[in-house]
This record gives structure tokens, C-alpha cells and sequence, in this order.
């Protein structure tokens, strides 16, 4: 009797969890989906790259600046600045961090307005590979260096070429991801490749020389920048502002309790091992500043 009693109770159970039709399910699921879209759209979306100038908006998300602020980020990671172009184009974020001349690039080839704020705490390290035992500029001619085209890199190495006597044997290879272009100079597939930071301390442990530091040209390459139409929208231009006063933040308390402070965040958001934390050097983070 029990049994049959349980069997019941079962049946009446699968009947009413089967009892929703199939298109009761996909207006659910359609609902869901909107709901969340319409989430993600309130959220301001930056494209950021695993990169030390990123930092301060990794320490803003982990610490709860953002938060404290009342302005909800969302952070979009990729390797190469290409992809986070091409997200700031097809609209998939208001925001990217960048530099100067690939925003050039994008209002000249893709007719992409931005607003660029100036981000002096983007740097790149021309690294060479210490088996081609290159250890200055000069030396470049028959060797293959790492950059991205219509980027800052670009631009620097043109910069640092004015030292080689035969320019035109000089072979720009293009390589955009930042993480390939370490494993590259590592594995001995390159002469030289211009490495931000981690990377180019991850280098510099494997002995490989430092040939150029951006640092010593006179020009201010990094920026953080914002479509134009994001600017001119008042609820978002409120979140931007937010936004660069969390940025500014997190600056601040870099400098105040140094890079080593923050391994656990370090650790987490780069992949760093404590050999390589424990041998970044010294940086003063700036403000990012209106343009």
C-alpha cells in the first residue's frame, strides 16, 4: 500500500514539473535573456589586456572601488590590442585602454570617433633575444623584431631604427598577442619584440637584454579612451566620470603601498609567479587626465 502511495505522489510530481509547455519554457528563457542583456547594457564595458597599465582597474574591481562608487564595470580581457579595437568598434564596450595611435588608426580607417584620455603609465621595453646576442638597436639589421602595425609599437620602431645603417633589412614581424610574443623572444623564435610590462621583466629573468625603453621618447603614447557616442550620452558620461575617479584611486594606493602589496591580485589577474612580482621594478602610477 505504501508503495503504491509513493508511486502516486511521484507520478503527480513528473506530471506537474512536465506540466509547463514548450513554449511556456522558451518564453521563460527568453525573458531570462532579455533580463540579462538589459543588465550587461547598464554595465559601463571596458576592454582591457593583461597588462601592468591595466592594474589599476584590476585593484578598482577586486578592492570594491568601483562599487563604493555606485558605478558597475565590467572588464573585458584580450591579448591584443586588435581585439579589444575590434570590440570598441562593434560597440561590445564603451571603453578601451589603449594607446594614441591605434585610436589614429580607427578614426582614420574606421571612421571611429574617440575620446582619449592620457594614460602615462603604458610603457613598452624593446627586448633582445640573448642568443642573437643583440644588445642595442644598432644591431638590428637582419633581425626580425615583434610589434603590431599602426600602434605604438609601430611608431617606436621606427623611433629606435634611425641607429641601424640598412633600415630596409630590418623585418617587422606582427605579432598582437602580447603573451605569444614573450613565449616567442623565450623560445628563440625572434631577435627582439617590444614587451610591456609583466612581460618584459618575465624576459629580462631569462637574461635577455633590454634594448629601448618607450620611457626615453618624448612623446605620451598610452590612453585610455571612450567612443564619442559614449561621452555625449549623460548617464554614461556620470559613469565615466565615476569611473576615472576609481581609476585615479587605485593609482593612489599603488603608490602608497607598492606593486609587491597587491601579489595576491597580481597573481590572480596575470598568471605572476612571486619570482616575477617580487622582480617588477619600481612604478609611480599616474592620474589618467581629461585630453
Amino acid at each position: 500500500m505504501k508503495k503504491a502511495i509513493l508511486f502516486t505522489i511521484a507520478m503527480v510530481l513528473f506530471m506537474v514539473s512536465c506540466g509547463q509547455s514548450d513554449e511556456e519554457k522558451r518564453q521563460v528563457s527568453a525573458e531570462k535573456k532579455k533580463a540579462a542583456m538589459a543588465e550587461l547594457e547598464r554595465k559601463l564595458k571596458i576592454a582591457v589586456m593583461p597588462t601592468l597599465d591595466c592594474f589599476p582597474l584590476f585593484l578598482a574591481q577586486e578592492r570594491g572601488f568601483f562599487g563604493a562608487k555606485d558605478v558597475d564595470v565590467k572588464l573585458y580581457e584580450f591579448n591584443a590590442q586588435m581585439d579589444c579595437d575590434t570590440a570598441l568598434v562593434g560597440k561590445s564596450v564603451e571603453g578601451v585602454v589603449t594607446d594614441i595611435k591605434r585610436m589614429d588608426r580607427l578614426r582614420e580607417h574606421d571612421r571611429v570617433t574617440t575620446t582619449c584620455f592620457t594614460n602615462e603609465n603604458s610603457h613598452w621595453l624593446l627586448i633582445g633575444n640573448r642568443r642573437s646576442r643583440i644588445k642595442k638597436p644598432s644591431q638590428l639589421t637582419d633581425k626580425m623584431i615583434a610589434m603590431t602595425r599602426f600602434s605604438a609599437t609601430d611608431f617606436l620602431t621606427e623611433a629606435v631604427m634611425k641607429d641601424v645603417k640598412d633600415q630596409t633589412k630590418v623585418f617587422r614581424i606582427q605579432i598582437n598577442d602580447v603573451r605569444l610574443r614573450l613565449a616567442m623572444i623565450l623560445n628563440n623564435q625572434l631577435d627582439a619584440a617590444w614587451l610591456p610590462e609583466p612581460y618584459a621583466t618575465e624576459a629580462r629573468l631569462k637574461k635577455n637584454a633590454v634594448m629601448a625603453d618607450s620611457r626615453n621618447i618624448d612623446r605620451r603614447l598610452g590612453a585610455v579612451a571612450f567612443r564619442t557616442d559614449v561621452m555625449d550620452n549623460a548617464r554614461r558620461r556620470k559613469q565615466v566620470d565615476a569611473f576615472i575617479e576609481c581609476y585615479n584611486q587605485a593609482c593612489d594606493s599603488i603608490n602608497k603601498y607598492g606593486l609587491k602589496h597587491y601579489s595576491d591580485i597580481l597573481s590572480k589577474c596575470y598568471g605572476m609567479d612571486s619570482q616575477t612580482i617580487n622582480a617588477l621594478p619600481k612604478q609611480q602610477f599616474t592620474h589618467i587626465t581629461q585630453p
